[in-house]
């Protein structure tokens, strides 16, 4: 079944609003760091973070303790229902499935619950910190804020998550008794998050991230949250929603990729959207693209916009859409002028483009993908 994007919301470290955010990327604008400390550790990061202006104007009384990726879905998600005619009333509320796409959870939440817990005792933690540490914590507020009483699913994953959530949508919308999907991806950062990067030797002490280096330098994290609305009718379709696989060594993630590549291919591609954030991932990906698809032009905003984890693969779909709806890209910023791939590396224009494809692939192990169609 081929579902339709008829609306999409976005919050990013360049601000929010799909066309405000598009504008920048084509443009070449990229966010600017922030430095990350913690009183108790000897390490300060940098990271991409979302601007307070972003969020400007949204007010709900569910949103007073709420933790901050609950605050950047609610933002995406309003704006994607707004942007496809929806309002979510008594009529509607049932025949709206909402699916949330989550990686880290509320890992400031997180951290401040138990941190009470080491320094104070059980007792002296903060029950009104706990509901928000539980992954599915966004999930019921934005549902409860949008009004929405239909079917509502967390999934839990790495940066493929996004995508592996619009491949259940699919799955939830042959149920005839919806109407549309609203599909949500959100991260949020912290020292914690960068730390625990920093250990698994991915992530770089500054920017720029550099895609597809031979020297894999390492990723910027960064928040946000991306939201598209989907249905049964629209002019750009998701063709096909590729579940991909699961690698157990970093050299198995390009032989998935070839794979899935072979499937998301059998039409003519345009341009891929590709995941490709400064560490292994990047080497896969131009390996797999190289073998199968070696004319396809490839852009990656994660230069611009930092690697978002749970959000990235919403960021991607939002980007693969406003690609074929302009007909052009933006430019990839600090590429390697040696880089053998297609890249966009201007402002790009792509008269007549119908078929992009999204890759998505996980630094733990996912990897993903989708074929997008302009009809």
């Amino acid at each position: 079944m081929s579902l339709a994007i008829a609306g999409m919301g976005w919050v990013t470290p360049l601000g929010n609003g799909v066309d405000t955010v598009w504008e920048r990327l084509l443009h070449g604008d990229e966010a600017s760091a922030t430095l990350i400390s913690e009183q108790f550790g000897d390490r300060s990061y940098c990271g991409f973070r979302v601007p307070e202006l972003a969020l400007t104007g949204l007010a709900h009384p569910r949103l007073r303790r709420a933790s901050v990726i609950s605050r950047f879905a609610a933002t995406a998600g309003l704006e994607a229902l707004q942007a496809a005619g929806l309002k979510v009333d008594s009529q509607n509320a049932e025949r709206i499935a909402l699916i949330f796409a989550i990686s880290n959870g509320g890992v400031i939440y997180t951290k401040r619950f138990y941190r009470d817990v080491v320094e104070t005792g059980a007792q002296s933690a903060s029950p009104l910190l706990f509901p928000e540490t539980v992954f599915n914590a966004p999930a019921s507020h934005l549902s409860a804020i949008l009004g929405i009483t239909g079917a509502t699913y967390t999934v839990v994953g790495d940066g493929a998550v996004g995508l592996l959530a619009v491949k259940m949508a699919e799955d939830v919308m042959t149920d005839k008794s919806l109407d549309c999907c609203l599909v949500v991806g959100t991260e949020e950062i912290d020292w914690l998050l960068c730390d625990a990067y920093r250990r698994w030797r991915l992530l770089r002490s500054a920017p720029p991230i550099e895609p597809f280096s031979k020297q894999k330098r390492g990723m910027i994290l960064s928040e946000g949250a991306g939201a598209i609305v989907l249905s049964r009718g629209g002019p750009i379709t998701i063709e096909r929603a590729h579940p991909g696989g699961c690698y157990g060594k970093r050299a198995e993630a390009e032989e998935i990729l070839i794979r899935m590549l072979r499937d998301l291919s059998e039409t003519e591609t345009d341009c891929v959207i590709s995941s490709a954030n400064g560490t292994f991932i990047d080497q896969a990906e131009q390996g797999a693209l190289g073998h199968v698809i070696p004319d396809a032009i490839t852009y990656t905003a994660k230069p611009a916009l930092g690697e978002s984890v749970g959000a990235s693969g919403l960021w991607q779909v939002i980007l693969g859409a406003q690609a074929l709806r302009y007909g052009e890209l933006p430019p990839v910023l600090h590429a390697d002028p040696a880089v053998s791939l297609p890249l966009a590396r201007s402002r790009m224009p792509m008269a007549g483009a119908r078929q992009a494809i999204i890759l998505s692939s996980g630094v733990n192990q996912q990897v993903a993908g989708l074929r997008l169609a302009l009809r």
